[in-house]
This record gives structure tokens, C-alpha cells and sequence, in this order.
């Protein structure tokens, strides 16, 4: 007899690496994850190379991918014993200001997409930006053709105003594809609950996150904890409703770790001031950036059991571990 996890179409809103080994989420029961395919700071050729090598990988015909374009590709890639794979930027620096390269981007397969990456672009402001500022007029026209195009807008490292604006101006569900409520951890990256609320207004959904830059309550003598995301999800629950929340773990997928090593670095310098307490307290290796009851992606099952555990039920889990997320992205990319 077949287990809960076993068949749940389990969709991560958030995998910030991966070097194209699918091992860790094929043993993990993945359906599909949202792969963030170029590094944030990607120049405009590295990012076009990126996306071509993983086009290439994800179309062949022994590939343990499965390129996903509309919805109903994610039960494909289940059924066929594949890792459903969604390109995902996590910012829009290499639109420059030339809002005809969404279109181009779109074609090569690009399906969600952060505004911002903590500081400020051309669209808005990110969430370590002090300014605060709002989506900028480009910003409303980059909404609009994502919209048009069917490109999920993600606001996971975005601002506060630049978030309330976007979902204000989206005329489709948006996502916090990997963040927490800032009500319960108070951490640069989580958000509060009338950013919530807005994400929610527009039919999307907040991810909520194990990861530790968002799954931690600031003290280096207390890690973070799959209770910390329990009670993540339980407070998002609360407010918004069981049919608005999914889960992004910000986890890579490597058959290789230290292959994440730059990505690392760069989060805890370049970024340091929302990450330099975390990385002091417990290093900047790739597992202890997570809860050590869940540190890679092949220990997933153990988060639908923790759930199950907390007093969700079957229904429950089966949305937020991939349900909620399915629905969204078709109502954004069509089935």
C-alpha cells in the first residue's frame, strides 16, 4: 500500500540551485520545483547559456526532467517517474529596460519570476533596500506583460511597498513563493500579514519556508526547527485560510553540495545584512542552513508526516504540499 507522500503531487515553490542531478528530489517524491535557473547576479550571457543548458537537459528523452509550461505538465512529469522542472529567475535586473525580452524569455521556458532580489532594479525595491520604495513605472509594465505572458510573479525578496503595489496592479494570483510570516519569526525576509493579505487578495498564496534565514527566532542558542515551521504554517493558516498556503524550502538540489558553494557565499557577503547573524551563528555550509530534521530534499516525507502529526489532515497536506500551488499556477499558466 501506497503512503500519504507517495501520492501527493509534492511542488516546491523554491529550489535556489540545483546542478541538474534529480536524485535527491526523485527519492524526495517531487512532482515538480520551481528551480531558480541563473544565479541573481547573472550577466545577460550567463543567464541565456543557463537557460539553454537546462532546456536542453530537461528535453531529452532520458532526462530525470520534465520542462513544465502549463499545469497539467506537473502530473506528467509524476506519472512518468520525472522531476516536473519550472525555470524560475528570482529577479528582472536582465530586462534592463526592454520589456520585449519577457516575451523572449517566456519562450525559453521562463514560468515564475521575482520582481526583486533584496536590493533595488528597475522594477522596485527589495527587502534589504532602507528607501522602501515602491514598484516603479517600469515596474507596472513588467506586472502587466508577466501577466499577459502567463509568468508567475513572485515576491519573496521583494520590498514591502514594492509587494503591496505589485499585487495591487496584478490582474492574476501572485505568490510568496519561500517566505514566512513575520508575526512569528522577525527576520528581514519574512513578511507582514498586510503583505500577506494582499498576496492573498489577488487569489495567490504564501510558501512557507524551513530554511533558516526565515525559520528562526534570532537566538544562536535555539535552531531552527521543523515545530518553528509548524508553527509557521499553522499562523498562515489562521489568517488566510488552508487554500492560501504551499511551501518553498529555498533548498538546492545537488548531486554534488560544494557545487552550491558560490551561491552560499554570495548570500552571506554580498547580502550580509539579512544574513550575517545566521551564517555567525551556525556557518555557511549548505545543511545547516536548515533544520536538522530536514536538511535535504530526500527527507521530505518527513514534512507530510510532521504535518499529519500537527493535526492537519490528509486534505490539508495534500493542499499544502503541492495542491494549492498546482492550482494557482494554473489559473497564472493555464492546464
Amino acid at each position: 500500500m501506497t503512503t500519504l507522500h507517495e501520492r501527493l503531487l509534492v511542488i516546491d515553490g523554491l529550489i535556489f540551485f540545483s546542478d541538474g542531478d534529480a536524485g535527491d528530489l526523485l527519492a524526495g517524491g517531487y512532482a515538480a520545483a520551481n528551480v531558480t535557473v541563473k544565479d541573481p547576479i547573472a550577466t545577460f550571457e550567463d543567464a541565456f547559456d543557463s537557460m539553454s543548458r537546462w532546456l536542453a537537459l530537461a528535453t531529452r528523452p532520458d532526462s530525470p526532467w520534465l520542462l513544465v509550461e502549463r499545469a497539467g505538465d506537473i502530473a506528467r512529469a509524476k506519472a512518468a517517474g520525472k522531476v516536473g522542472l519550472v525555470m524560475g529567475w528570482q529577479e528582472t535586473k536582465l530586462l534592463g529596460d526592454r520589456i520585449e525580452r519577457a516575451a523572449m524569455f517566456h519562450r525559453m521556458g521562463l514560468r515564475c519570476c521575482q520582481l526583486t532580489y533584496n536590493e533595488a532594479s528597475q522594477v522596485g525595491d527589495g527587502c534589504l533596500e532602507p528607501r522602501n520604495g515602491g514598484l516603479t513605472r517600469f515596474g507596472h509594465q513588467v506586472v502587466e506583460e508577466f501577466n499577459r505572458l502567463g509568468v508567475a510573479i513572485d515576491l519573496s525578496h521583494v520590498g514591502e511597498r514594492t509587494s503591496l503595489d505589485a499585487a495591487r496592479h496584478s490582474r492574476k494570483p501572485v505568490l510568496l513563493s519561500h517566505a514566512n510570516a513575520k508575526a512569528v519569526h522577525d527576520r528581514v525576509r519574512n513578511k507582514s500579514d498586510e503583505v500577506i493579505k494582499a498576496v492573498v487578495a489577488t487569489g495567490g498564496l504564501v510558501g512557507a519556508s524551513i530554511h533558516g534565514f526565515m525559520n528562526w527566532g534570532s537566538d544562536p542558542a535555539v535552531p531552527p526547527s521543523m515545530a518553528g515551521f509548524i508553527a509557521q504554517v499553522k499562523y498562515l493558516v489562521n489568517l488566510v485560510g488552508i487554500e492560501h498556503v504551499s511551501f518553498g524550502t529555498d533548498f538546492a538540489a545537488v548531486g554534488n553540495p560544494q557545487a552550491a558553494d558560490f551561491f552560499l557565499e554570495m548570500s552571506a557577503t554580498r547580502y550580509g545584512s539579512g544574513t550575517g547573524d545566521y551564517v555567525r551563528a551556525f556557518g555557511n555550509s549548505l545543511a545547516g542552513r536548515f533544520p536538522a530534521e530536514l536538511n535535504n530534499p530526500r527527507f521530505m516525507a518527513r514534512k507530510t508526516e510532521a504535518l499529519l502529526a500537527a493535526g492537519f489532515g490528509e486534505d490539508a497536506v495534500e493542499r499544502i504540499m503541492g495542491g494549492n500551488l498546482l492550482r494557482v499556477l494554473g489559473e497564472v499558466w493555464g492546464d
